[in-house]
């Protein structure tokens, strides 16, 4: 790991492939997101074999995406009760 005013540079593997990913957050939290993203793509390719590695990046990202998205809604529910709980 490097790190340049401020920016951390870390090496990381997913699928199988060497990445050097640069950002503003620590190491730690780097390599948490890159073996996040690499054990859908492990579980992905388990179940779908022949998908090319483009089809599975694409696939692997539809599905974080979907994650995310219904974490987001359950979460501004979750803030407009707490929002009409506090206004009463």
């Amino acid at each position: 790991m490097e790190k340049e005013a401020d920016v951390t540079r870390v090496k990381v593997e997913i699928c199988g492939e060497d990445y050097y990913i640069k950002g503003s957050a620590s190491e730690e939290y780097i390599r948490q997101l890159a073996n996040y993203v690499d054990q859908k793509m492990k579980l992905l390719s388990k179940v779908n074999p022949r998908l090319s590695r483009v089809n599975l990046a694409v696939l692997t990202a539809l599905n974080i995406a979907d994650e995310y998205f219904k974490i987001k809604a359950e979460y501004d529910e979750f803030l407009e009760l707490f929002e009409e709980e506090k206004n009463n």
